[in-house]
């Protein structure tokens, strides 16, 4: 997880990077920056019009190019980046879609329950033609989703109980504003009442009824009443402007944001003294202002900080975000984390997939279990300081020049979906070029591993999963008398065998304990020809002593046994294993090599225990080819304890025969590592 975390984090420096150098050769071609103003008088009358209709301004009764101007002026300072936006805009013919209502419990969903939001019904009455033509219609449709407003149509036919109650006897246009200014609060449905069927008319009566929702203030007194005051709203945001009313923009903000933040208009139209404007540090009109506990905040100022609905949407929730706002952004975090998978993993194409889908739906089910207990907390009474304090932090932050740049490349990115999606999988085939370099030199056949081949070990790995334990849990020990070793029971219910043999994977086979064996001294030929001449003229009194050291080591190994039992350490074969020499095939493994018999390499020097693993068993003998071992040989260890060579135990285990030759103790399942005896005192 941490390395798509880290990998997720490179992608984000090179979208800013990327923005930065956009940013550069648009001033290098055109000669001017996305934060540079314009000025109005500079633009045609199309321009100024379409800055307008963005903004939410009427501009009907404005025949001439001059008052367009004006009116864009005293709504706010034009940049070239809202200029582009607008334009972009205007030239995307992208239709935008309207609701159908089926009936009176879709309308009560989708409008009277939403508490955040404005609608737009077009009403039509049985055996009527809509109020509103299907040309214009449209043209309204488009016009009113620049500022957030959802329109649909809901024709009586469908329910015509609904609208005899409602009143709706002929066709009519609906609008739905919440009526108070708290959050989840009513609603309030207002019908069109004009004579001028027109879309500029229209769209008058719906920015008219958005607007009354603002506090509105005329003169200084209260001016300087309302910015003294403390109430509920902790932020709030003032226009101060030269206008008969907000702009639409503004307006639509408001309804977005109902308890939450608090949108004020200041009028200063016919204000005579501005002195008390001064001393609050306003010194232009218009003029945005942001106040919070902090401090005043001049919106505007820095970078993506346009004169437009969305840019404004997205600096106020980055300052008062919503629980459900933090959410979207961790889930759309943790989807491009989990989309790195695609590019991090190697093999095949069906195994980048499927880990894929595995990871996407691990990883969203651990972030809506791990959001549960958080709108838990948040609920509490006690946490109110806690949400206080992370909003401050958010206020903080988030008014600064680099989270300006980052609101910024996110309305640049998301208006480019295109561009973001290229990034995106620009840098994961990076991702993959560079990771498949680092494992080429690993493991070969993880790299070029086709599908059939992945899809054959895939189902061979399910099919052992349904009757043995996975490789990964070989390593936690079972406590149950049932799960002792299932090899037992299968076999049982195998008789007669008639059911499928199940596969077991051999990836255990390169965890078992390797090493080499070793001798404290290595003899050359004359010494082991000398030695065995003083043998054979020592032979009497040799044979006297093998008595008297039979009779001890009988009764060393009476003593082994009896601790070995009463550890409860499982017996094989001769006690321990197989482990004889040359001459005494039979007898059972003792603490030195020379007890096993002959004069070879291995079997007269005493072997180097040091190098065994502590819970492997002493011998020097495998029992697959019955060969001694010799030294410098490579030697393997199965989890019952006993030891072979490392080839003839990895072909027993190759063949399918998964369990140790000595005591069948299944050889992918742990076992209690094996204690060697102290030995016994002279007392």
């Amino acid at each position: 997880m941490w390395v798509k975390l880290c990998c997720l984090l490179l992608y984000f420096l090179a979208l800013f990077v990327l923005a930065r150098v956009f940013e550069a050769v648009a001033w290098y071609e055109s000669g001017f920056l996305a934060t540079q103003l314009v000025d109005p008088v500079a633009l045609s009358f199309r321009k100024l019009r379409t800055i307008l209709e963005c903004r939410g301004l009427g501009h009907s009764g404005l025949p001439e190019k001059k008052d367009v101007r004006e009116l864009v002026e005293k709504s706010g300072d034009l940049m070239e980046g809202e200029l582009y936006s607008a334009l972009k805009e205007e030239e995307a013919s992208e239709s935008v879609s309207s609701t159908n209502f089926s009936g009176e419990m879709h309308f009560y969903e989708l409008v009277e329950d939403t508490k955040d939001g404005i609608w737009l019904v077009q009403v039509i009455a049985n055996d009527r033609s809509p109020l509103v033509g299907k040309v214009h219609w449209e043209k309204m449709v488009k016009k009113v989703s620049r500022f957030g407003i959802r329109t649909g149509t809901f024709n009586c036919s469908s329910d015509p109980r609904y609208c005899r109650r409602r009143g709706w006897l002929k066709s009519t246009l609906i609008m739905s504003v919440p009526q108070t200014s708290t959050s989840k609060g009513k609603v309030m449905l207002k019908e069109y009442s004009g004579c001028k069927i027109e879309v500029e008319h229209i769209f008058k009566w719906i920015t008219a009824h958005a607007a009354s929702r603002i506090k509105t203030i005329y003169n200084s007194e209260h001016l300087k009443e309302e910015w003294n005051k403390s109430d509920q709203y902790r932020v709030k945001i003032y226009l101060f402007a030269n206008l008969d009313q907000p702009p639409a923009f503004f307006s639509a903000l408001s309804v977005k944001f109902t308890g939450r933040v608090e949108f004020i208009f200041v009028n200063v139209e016919n204000w005579d003294n501005k002195s008390y404007m001064a001393e609050i540090g306003i010194y232009k009109t218009p003029s945005y202002i942001l106040r919070t506990p902090e401090g005043i905040y001049r919106y505007g100022n820095n970078t993506g900080e346009f004169i437009s609905l969305r840019a404004m949407d997205s600096f106020l929730r980055s300052l008062q975000p919503e629980v459900n706002d933090l959410f979207v952004l961790s889930l759309v975090l943790v989807n491009l984390m989990a989309w790195m998978d695609l590019f991090i993993t190697q093999g095949a194409t069906v195994k980048r997939f499927v880990v894929l889908i595995s990871t996407l739906g691990t990883y969203n089910s651990l972030l809506i279990i791990s959001w549960l207990p958080v709108l838990g907390f948040l609920q509490l009474p006690y946490l109110d300081s806690f949400y206080e304090y992370s909003l401050k932090l958010f206020r903080y932050s988030n008014t600064t020049t680099l989270a300006s740049w980052v609101r910024a490349d996110w309305m640049f990115y998301s208006s480019h979906p295109a561009l973001f999606l290229s990034t995106y999988l620009g840098h994961g085939l990076l991702i993959d070029y560079f990771e498949k370099k680092r494992r080429r030199n690993n493991n070969t056949d993880e790299v070029n591993a086709n599908n059939l081949e992945w899809l054959s070990s895939l189902w061979d790995w399910y099919t052992s999963y349904l009757f043995h334990p996975i490789a990964s849990f070989q390593h936690f020990p079972f406590d149950s008398d049932w799960d002792e070793d299932p090899d037992f029971f299968l076999e049982r219910l195998a008789f007669p065998d008639l059911w499928l043999h199940p596969l077991i994977p051999t990836d255990y086979i390169k965890n078992l304990p390797m090493w080499r064996f070793k001798c404290l001294g290595i003899y050359s030929d004359d010494e082991v020809l000398e030695t065995f001449q003083d043998s054979e003229s020592d032979s009497d009194s040799e044979n006297k002593e093998v008595v008297s050291s039979e009779k001890e080591v009988s009764e060393d190994d009476e003593l082994n046994m009896f601790h070995r039992r009463s550890a409860g350490e499982p017996q094989c074969g001769a006690e321990t294993c197989s482990c004889a020499g040359k001459y005494h095939h039979h007898e059972p493994c003792s603490r030195k090599a020379r007890s096993y018999g002959s004069y070879s390499t291995a079997g007269d020097m005493d072997p180097d225990w040091s190098v065994w693993p502590s819970e492997m068993l002493h011998c020097t003998e495998c029992v697959v080819c019955l060969e001694n071992f010799a030294n410098g040989c490579l030697l393997m260890g199965l989890p019952c304890g006993h030891v072979f060579h490392q080839n003839c135990i990895v072909m027993w285990l190759a063949g399918g025969r998964h369990c140790c030759p000595v005591c069948r103790w299944a050889s992918y399942k742990k076992k209690q590592p094996y204690t060697h005896p102290q030995p016994l005192s002279n007392e």
